[in-house]
């Protein structure tokens, strides 16, 4: 009579409780995806209690500082809440639309917006020598460093794995 081996039950469920800790999605996180390739690693900077971030870059025609102001929603999603620049025109308006204002202080206009919420957006890192940062926690992350330039990368707030996290770029230490 031939014996049959049996895995034991404890085995096959730790080996089960292993695999769901590596791939379920737990830790939520600011993701830079690239949005051309394939199968792409997720550059990350994990998200923390501070809600608010900001985006600093260099207008690539006026070549002065433009901050925008976001926050994290309690769904996840990215609130507007403002912009600064210094010169209007091409790609900075001069005005308010509905459901935003513009103030005008000592030649800084801030444009901020009254409830606008997206789930993710677009970035396209220029290929053009000007900065384009990454604020939180009172932390500046330069991106030129972290994504390629001439890319576009989906920017949005999800929560990662840890098997995402071993595979992509932390970009904050």
């Amino acid at each position: 009579m031939v014996r049959k081996k049996h895995v034991p039950l404890t085995l096959v469920l730790v080996l089960l409780l292993v695999l769901t800790l590596l791939f379920l999605p737990l830790k939520q996180a600011f993701t830079f995806t690239h949005v051309h390739a394939e199968n792409a690693n997720v550059h990350y900077i994990l998200l923390e209690e501070e809600q608010t971030f900001q985006i600093r870059y260099v207008h690539s025609i006026h070549l002065t500082n433009v901050i925008e102001t976001y926050e994290v929603t309690a769904n996840d999603e990215i609130r507007f809440v403002s912009m600064e620049y210094e010169d209007v025109a091409i790609g900075l308006p001069g005005y308010a639309e509905e459901g935003e204002t513009l103030t005008v202080k000592d030649g800084l206009y801030t444009l901020t917006y009254d409830d606008k919420v997206i789930d993710s957006f677009t970035m396209i890192v220029g290929d053009v020598d000007a900065d384009l940062a990454f604020r939180y926690k009172e932390v500046e992350i330069d991106l030129k460093q972290h994504l390629k330039r001439g890319e576009s990368y989906e920017f949005a707030i999800k929560k990662i794995s840890f098997f995402d996290r071993v595979r992509g770029e932390k970009m904050n230490g």
